[in-house]
């Protein structure tokens, strides 16, 4: 009872005197007060969101933070009659339509899906995709499979869901600006994520056992990768990489995405924002407008509205460049194989599933080692290989051996904990079994 009541209390802190609370019979009473809550109120109670930093904002006004933290468990098979947003005869899952008071809303179906708010501050859902149609190249279709493969061992082993979209969501965004959309109804579909993480269809997990240091972002709404000298000093078009980014599932990131979508394809104002950023960045000669040079743009001329909620990240590979990596690969491959062989935990055979564990073990003993080396790289990017059009950027021997290097990399840390490894990373067909006591391949064995 006095756990109960010091239960109250703090409730009656965190929402406030909006209505006053009756208490009859000390035992029932109490019991139906702490399982009640008005369906009108946006305010959480004990069972909802057990912290929060998301303010109630005026339509349309984006919230400067809208994180949301709760502490409940998941039940995939109850959804209440109670009334939410998708009761809403006027909600559009279209870019262009804008939705309002989205933090209010998602956190009124958090409130009716009591079990959705646990651990809603460090849900993760991927999404990627490909275009509708064949690749014009066969490898292409190949290569996204492989692609996608990886995208799924990596969630499976964190546990993240995914969406692969190989839709047009609008017919006329496409090429950069197909995640658009996609962003936008993975949303309104997923009011349970609090981040919407953007992988391109051509980057490659390359270090499976990483996680996102989501409690570094609490401030920021959006992080991608870039450098804030070359966006703020040099203008550059490449100062930021829009093909790999997440974004957090709140009012400000939907009012976001409609103002970068602006910039897009769909708009009648498309050629001229084409003349706008080839003239605002000092080194893009394309004069078509695209996604990346828009977001530099909106750093550049919107920093008091956007800038201070966006994080550059370049303290790790969020999406590494290719050409350099790959050269690099076999050399880290046989720095982790001898961290592994001076640490016996980390040759012990596990379950995929406790894999997390044996990352922060290596994690240690990484740090600890004299020498260190390079480490694997979070996300390596494959840009301008473009292997599903068949007009590689590169030669297409570079690309294909570059790719086929990443995903046998990727692929080998899956493969352990089935108890097998790829020895020749230029070789996907080559398969053994991996000996008792050792985790990776070691070619001294």
């Amino acid at each position: 009872m006095g756990r109960a009541i010091v239960t109250v209390a703090k409730m009656e802190k965190l929402i406030g005197s909006s209505k006053p609370i009756f208490i009859g019979v000390a035992g029932v009473a109490l019991f139906m007060l702490l399982w009640s809550f008005s369906p009108f109120t946006s305010y959480p109670n004990m069972f909802d969101v057990a912290k929060r930093t998301v303010s109630p904002g005026k339509d349309t006004a984006a919230t400067k933070d809208c994180a949301i933290v709760s502490d409940q468990g998941l039940n995939l098979g109850h959804d209440p009659a109670d009334q939410t947003f998708y009761d809403d005869p006027a909600l559009s899952y279209e870019i262009g339509n804008p939705v309002t008071n989205w933090d209010d809303k998602r956190r009124e179906w958090l409130k009716h899906h009591r079990s959705f708010a646990a651990g809603a501050e460090d849900r993760v859902f991927v999404v990627t995709g490909s275009q509708p149609s064949p690749c014009k190249d066969p490898i292409g279709d190949h290569l996204n499979l492989r692609f996608f493969k990886n995208k799924v061992d990596y969630c499976r082993i964190h546990g993240y869901d995914i969406f692969y979209s190989n839709a047009f969501l609008h017919p006329k965004m496409v090429s950069w600006w197909v995640k658009m959309p996609v962003l936008r109804a993975t949303m309104l579909a997923h009011p349970e994520a609090e981040w919407i993480f953007w992988v391109d269809s051509d980057a490659v997990f390359t270090d499976m056992d990483f996680k996102l240091p989501l409690e570094k972002y609490k401030d920021h709404n959006l992080v991608v990768p870039g450098f804030p000298d070359k966006v703020y000093k040099e203008k550059s078009w490449g100062g930021v990489n829009a093909g790999v980014f997440f974004i957090r599932n709140c009012q400000w990131s939907m009012e976001f995405l409609e103002v970068w979508a602006g910039m897009g394809p769909q708009t009648p104002n498309y050629e001229k924002w084409g003349q706008i950023l080839t003239s605002t960045m000092t080194d893009k000669t394309d004069p078509e407008s695209d996604d990346q040079s828009a977001l530099v743009y909106l750093l550049l001329k919107e920093k008091e509205k956007f800038g201070n909620k966006i994080y550059l990240e370049y303290h790790y590979d969020l999406s590494g460049y290719w050409v350099e990596i790959v050269k690099s690969l076999d050399t880290i491959s046989d720095n982790y194989a001898s961290i592994e062989k001076g640490v016996t935990e980390l040759r012990r055979r596990h379950a995929e599933k406790v894999s997390e564990h044996y990352a922060g073990v290596m994690r240690e003993a990484f740090a600890n080692k004299s020498g260190g080396g390079r480490k694997r790289p979070f996300i390596t990017h494959f840009t301008a290989c473009r292997p599903c059009s068949g007009q590689w950027g590169y030669s297409e021997g570079q690309c294909s051996n570059g790719m086929e290097k990443a995903l046998n990399f990727a692929d080998n840390q899956v493969l352990r904990n089935y108890g097998f490894v790829r020895p020749d990373l230029l070789n996907a067909s080559s398969v053994y079994p991996l000996p008792f006591g050792v985790s990776s391949y070691n070619k001294e064995k």
